[in-house]
């Protein structure tokens, strides 16, 4: 007849032996093959400083539009098809560009009139954080994102006027924008 262990010896093996899976696990997969990250390397033309090669510049966000007017706001530029949210100091803290409808506001002073989660655009298109800040010929103009996050599709041919943003700028701006939050449009 075999000698019965007692109840802590077979938990004692047990933890043992799922330390050392454990281990050998990691040994292994600290021996194992290694991604290799991609390095930038300068161009030939990069030139050298005192301290070592040139660091690839990101470019400077396109400046805020002399004539956006003053204090917190959501700026529109229609030419640059780009907004600025703007702090109380004037200055901005995030830029993005937009998918604009096919009617556009008319430059001047608004404010966000009307907030709304989510509802199905003109389009057909599931949208959320729909912001609406005024009318033009007829059709509310509104800044919204499609909650798949695609980019808007053909107008064939009809009114639109949401001004589509990518998902992550329209969580963005429906953070920063409630009803009242002024609205200036540019050229």
């Amino acid at each position: 007849m075999a000698a019965r262990l007692p109840s802590w010896a077979w938990v004692t093996g047990l933890t043992a032996g799922a330390t050392a899976v454990v281990v050998a696990l990691a040994v292994q997969a600290d021996h194992g093959p290694r991604p290799i990250a991609a390095v930038a390397k300068p161009s030939p033309s990069a030139s050298a400083g005192a301290h070592g090669p040139a660091t690839p510049k990101t470019p400077a966000a396109p400046a805020l539009p002399d004539d956006s007017g003053t204090g917190r706001r959501i700026v529109y530029s229609l030419s640059e098809k780009r907004v600025w949210l703007v702090d109380a100091t004037g200055k901005p803290t995030r830029t993005f560009t937009v998918w604009p409808g096919t009617v556009n506001p008319q430059p001047g002073r608004y404010s966000i009139t009307l907030r709304t989660q989510s509802l199905r655009g003109s389009d057909g298109v599931q949208v959320e954080h729909i912001m609406y800040f005024t009318k033009a010929q007829g059709v509310n103009i509104a800044f919204s994102n499609a909650l798949d996050g695609s980019s808007p599709p053909p107008a064939d041919g009809k009114k639109l006027g949401g001004i589509r943003l990518h998902k992550e700028d329209g969580a963005a701006l429906w953070s920063f924008g409630d009803q009242g939050t002024g609205v200036t449009v540019v050229r």
